[in-house]
């Protein structure tokens, strides 16, 4: 299975469904909170383009926001 790491933040409702998705389906991920931490902030801004959470990436895919569909797209590829 590819890789999954999730940017979050503590107070972001799409980032709480996001991670219920990948817990209900059996999907290991990395989670990265960019609320404090100014060097992850940057590696999210960095892979993404994007200041917005989530920014989830599957392998070297980066989708910004909860789109479940897509999300069952990439991993149902690995």
């Amino acid at each position: 299975m590819l890789p999954v790491t999730v940017y979050t933040t503590t107070t972001c409702p799409f980032c709480k469904m996001a991670k219920q998705f990948f817990s209900e389906n059996n999907v290991a991920f990395i989670e990265k909170d960019v609320t404090s931490d100014l060097a992850v902030q940057q590696e999210m801004i960095a892979k993404s383009g994007q200041m917005a959470v989530p920014v989830i990436i599957v392998g070297e895919q980066v989708l910004v926001g909860f789109n479940e569909a897509k999300l069952q797209e990439l991993l149902e590829k690995t």
